[in-house]
């Protein structure tokens, strides 16, 4: 046989982009066999993040937090299986494991941004899959459940959240409208208790460094509605401005306040006249509010604050009960405070324009006798419920009417809505100018000329989405503590959500 033509020989260039590409393979089909094994020396958390398609642009600093929590991730799994390893193995696994962890980006932002599934822990959640890792001050109990007159054990600051008996009940009436403040901590406390079955969006973290959210437990609402009264007798200011004092003395001694300047710190302040001083001091933090109407825009915005929805008083009507369009007589609805100031003026013209419409109810009412009753009644019978602006932009009726199944007529021209950016109010509410309802003739022209099937499109919208705008423990997926975490998460997202545009009815 004649030689072999060199031509026909492989190059050695060639030999060794081959040899490269199946030791490339032979190392990936190893890492999978490892982590398949029932004790995978490759920590599951660590694999997890590993294997997620990263652009070589994401890789953090060394110092950063994302490795500090991966590494901290790798001790614990070792640790864990320290007793089913040699020593050898151990050491060769941590080796392995906290150099892959170098390689590991917690780009938390697009975790924030994209995880949005809901899922119920049953074990405790996984601070690694939940959308928000939040550090909680341990504040003294005069800062929350002490101001509703819990007293724990010695050096006790939290009640016992794994049992609903012991938990101190919030005041009814009004300041239960302004409550998040109370079902957010609760959450935030029941999210590593295992007795407690709850959605895993949010997590209590122990070390500040591994947290996206600094959460600042001061029931600001609570405090001004019960403890705003100077003590006379004393010559001294009230509790409440007192708290807020001892507030900013000590957030501003904080290392983690001096650290981000407060930007990742959260602060609930839902009626509109809570923490009045604290406020100015505290404006770069992130606000959980009711509206913007007693703000200014540099203190609290879209850009960095969350807006929640009141704690609706009137009972949830359910989906099977609800009546329908043929069997609410009322047209138009609306029971509340009459004469208002500011923006609120344009209640004392509508009730002028509409109080001798025989199928419309509007009239003065509050909680006090058998206001919420009256008013649950009212509603539930109704088609439309008239939500104007008040004092402020916002009240609970908005959220009363929704519970209700009776269509919002929002008339509030500076209004914010809870979930704004992911809910389409334009679905289940109709939006007027309040210079158009007051035009005589106007409004009810506009609901009258909506009809059974439009009408009936909405309010079955309303029985939807109704359950976003419950407050409630254990919170339940996507209700509004869930909602609520899920907004302030998006804070942090890179892909920002836009605004939805209203549609308001004009005149024709």
């Amino acid at each position: 046989m004649g030689a072999i033509s060199e031509k026909t020989l492989p190059s050695s260039r060639f030999l060794f982009i081959l040899m490269a590409i199946a030791m490339f393979i032979v190392c990936i089909s190893s890492m999978f066999l490892y982590h398949s094994h029932v004790n995978p020396i490759i920590p599951t958390s660590v694999f997890n993040l590993i294997v997620v398609n990263r652009p070589d642009s994401d890789v953090e600093s060394m110092d950063s937090p994302a490795l500090h929590d991966a590494v901290s991730l790798v001790d614990d799994d070792i640790k864990a299986k320290e007793t089913l390893m040699g020593s050898d193995q151990i050491a060769g696994a941590k080796d392995v494991a906290n150099d892959m962890a170098l390689v590991v980006v917690d780009n938390h932002k697009d975790r924030l941004a994209t995880a949005v599934s809901v899922n119920v822990k049953k074990n405790g959640c996984n601070p690694r899959q939940v959308v928000l890792r939040v550090y909680i001050y341990d504040l003294p109990p005069e800062f929350h459940f002490g101001l509703l007159g819990w007293k724990g054990g010695t050096n006790q600051i939290w009640p016992d959240v794994s049992k609903t008996g012991q938990i101190p009940s919030y005041p009814g009436g009004l300041n239960l409208q302004h409550s998040v403040e109370y079902w957010l901590t609760l959450d935030l406390l029941s999210s590593n208790v295992r007795e407690v079955v709850k959605p895993c969006s949010v997590v209590r973290v122990t070390n500040p460094s591994q947290a996206d959210v600094i959460f600042v437990p001061f029931f600001a609402s609570l405090s001004y509605n019960r403890h705003s009264t100077k003590v006379e007798e004393k010559n001294t200011s009230s509790v409440n401005s007192m708290l807020q004092t001892r507030l900013v003395e000590f957030l501003m001694s904080r290392h983690e306040w001096k650290r981000s300047k407060g930007k990742d710190h959260l602060l609930v302040a839902h009626h509109p006249n809570s923490m009045l001083y604290a406020r100015k001091k505290l404006g770069a933090a992130i606000f959980v509010l009711a509206d913007f109407g007693r703000y200014p825009p540099k203190l609290a915005n879209l850009r960095k604050d969350v807006i929640a929805p009141y704690k609706h008083v009137v009972r949830s009507v359910s989906a099977n009960s609800s009546a329908p369009f043929e069997q609410r007589p009322i047209l138009a609805y609306f029971q509340g405070a009459i004469y208002r100031k500011d923006g609120g003026a344009v209640r004392q013209e509508l009730f002028y324009l509409l109080k001798d419409e025989k199928d419309v109810q509007f009239k003065f009412g509050s909680v006090q006798r058998k206001g919420i009753h009256e008013a649950s009644q009212g509603m539930a019978a109704s088609k439309f419920c008239l939500n104007i602006a008040g004092d402020t932009p916002s009240s609970n009726r908005l959220f009363d009417s929704i519970v209700s199944h009776c269509v919002p007529v929002i008339i509030s021209d500076e209004i914010e809505l809870p979930f704004e950016d992911v809910l389409d109010y334009s679905k289940f509410c109709i939006f007027v100018h309040a210079s158009d309802a007051t035009k005589p003739g106007f409004l009810l022209n506009l609901l009258r000329g909506i009809k059974k099937d439009e009408w009936t499109s909405m309010w079955n919208r309303l029985k939807e989405v109704s359950h976003h705008f419950e407050y409630q423990y254990p919170s339940q997926p996507e209700d509004a503590v869930d909602m609520i975490w899920h907004a302030i998460a998006r804070k942090f997202s890179t892909v920002k959500a836009q605004p939805r545009k209203r549609r308001y009815h004009v005149p024709k």
